[in-house]
């Protein structure tokens, strides 16, 4: 006698069509979290500092690179000011912003605006140190005000990196 093997029928699993997704946790940073406003209003906070020292000097005017540090501060604030408002609207109705455009928009803003400020600060910090150090005429002119306003800039786009990384990251992460 010879045995036979019995095939048994198993029953198929049902298909899953839409599997929903795993998503990972929201990073402090990302846009829509606490960490994004946080870093948001530093950025703000720092720019409008900035903005208000070097405008409330009489002669900024006269130097391009003070010039150029007070438009991109205040292309800083702008941006700073409507990425914390959206911050504040998606905190309050607990959602985050993941869509792939948004955060694209998010990471470039920020990417502009941090070079810019930055930039802004390098040359206005070149100038300072010519007036103060090479020229020695700091009587005469706003040095201590100058510097103020440079170093908050530098405050405002070391608060602004961040934000961009974060961004920037979460669009490379599959």
């Amino acid at each position: 006698m010879m045995s036979r093997p019995a095939v048994h029928p198993v029953p198929i699993a049902p298909m899953i069509i839409g599997a929903p997704r795993v998503r990972m946790k929201d990073i402090q940073g990302m846009p829509g979290t606490l960490g994004s406003l946080i870093l948001r209003l530093c950025q703000l906070v720092f720019a409008v500092i900035s903005i208000c020292v070097m405008v409330t000097t009489s002669d900024f005017p006269s130097v391009t690179a003070f010039s150029y540090l007070v438009a991109a501060v205040g292309l800083q604030i702008i941006w700073s000011l409507v990425l914390a408002i959206a911050d504040v609207y998606a905190i309050l109705v607990k959602r985050s912003y993941r869509n792939a455009a948004v955060v694209s928009l998010f990471a470039v803003g920020d990417g502009i605006t941090s070079t810019l400020t930055f930039a802004a600060a390098c040359a206005s910090a070149g100038i300072t140190v010519l007036i103060s150090n090479d020229l020695d005429k700091c009587k005469v002119n706003h040095c201590t005000r100058f510097m103020s306003a440079t170093a908050m800039a530098f405050l405002s786009w070391f608060a602004a990196s961040p934000s961009f990384f974060v961004n920037f990251w979460f669009l490379a992460s599959p």
